[in-house]
């Protein structure tokens, strides 16, 4: 039965070939808008709606096939934003975005209902939750809209999950949560080939943590071969590693994460580098 917003049955097919990497192909690409002042990297933010448009469209030409736009920053220490605000910032963009080029996918990065809601009427045809749909409104959302979903996995809140986080086994808890979520969503009807998982790298886990998660990308497909998308970009896990404080200096630490994606077999990567990671990812795709 068709939701009453969202996407329609058409739509949903090509939603669901854009969550899985090609057939002997590689990963498939996710690109970063924030309109938002005080995202971690810099360069991401966007301002206005014009310049939102023009990004989004020169990431698409450039070979991403989803773009994600964010309203909230969900950063290490990060204050919320109101929901008004949110929706004002998003669903312009979204708006925009479609009219620009109506077959171009687009998600909305979002952990409130009543913002994935404005944005699937807006447009959107996927919900990317870093709260692993925690809110049953939002759940409900989901289930009505028939939309994709991107559940991804957070320990505590933004303003709190970097402040010693804790496992007895991390990648088998992240997995569990996961995929008892996405089990659930199905059970209650939704498509699985709607749905993509996300282990929620640096939300709230330390650097060990994220390698450990990062080294078992297995273990979040479930026997129903759920989609996984790893959202690594310029995060802090790179700067440990490399040593580069400043997001701005570790596009070639996230080169290398995406470079382990290739060969690991995931479906999607969310960067802020598009026509980088679209080469990268081309030259392995020939040589491998």
């Amino acid at each position: 039965m068709e939701g009453t917003f969202g996407p329609n049955s058409e739509r949903r097919m090509l939603i669901a070939d854009g969550l899985r990497r090609p057939e002997g192909g590689t990963c498939r690409l996710m690109g970063v808008i924030n309109a938002t002042p005080d995202s971690f990297h810099s360069s991401s933010r966007t301002s206005t709606v014009d310049e939102a448009v023009k990004i989004g469209l020169a990431m698409w030409d450039a070979g991403a096939t989803w773009l994600d736009i964010g309203g909230e920053s969900t950063r290490p220490g990060a204050e919320p934003v109101a929901v008004d605000e949110e929706i004002s910032r998003v669903v312009p963009i979204i708006k925009a975005l479609r009219q620009a080029r109506p077959i171009g996918l687009i998600s909305v990065d979002t952990r409130r209902s009543a913002v994935a809601r404005a944005a699937l009427q807006a447009g959107a045809d996927l919900v990317n939750d870093v709260s692993g749909l925690r809110d049953p409104a939002m759940i409900e959302v989901v289930l009505e809209a028939k939309c994709g979903v991107c559940i991804m996995h957070m320990q505590g809140t933004p303003g709190s999950m970097q402040t010693q986080p804790e496992y007895s086994d991390c990648t088998l808890e992240v997995s569990t949560q996961l995929l008892e979520t996405a089990r659930a969503l199905v059970a209650a009807g939704h498509p699985k080939n709607l749905i993509a998982l996300d282990p929620g790298v640096g939300f709230g886990k330390n650097l060990n943590h994220n390698i450990e998660l990062l080294l078992h990308p297995e273990a979040f497909r479930g026997v129903e071969g759920f989609a996984l998308l790893w959202g690594v970009s310029r995060k802090s896990m790179i700067g440990s590693i490399t040593g580069k404080q400043d997001p701005k200096d570790r596009l070639a630490g996230t080169l290398g994460v995406a470079a382990v994606a290739h060969y690991e077999g995931v479906d999607l990567l969310r960067v802020h580098d598009v026509d980088e990671h679209q080469d990268l990812l081309s030259v392995l795709d020939t040589i491998a």
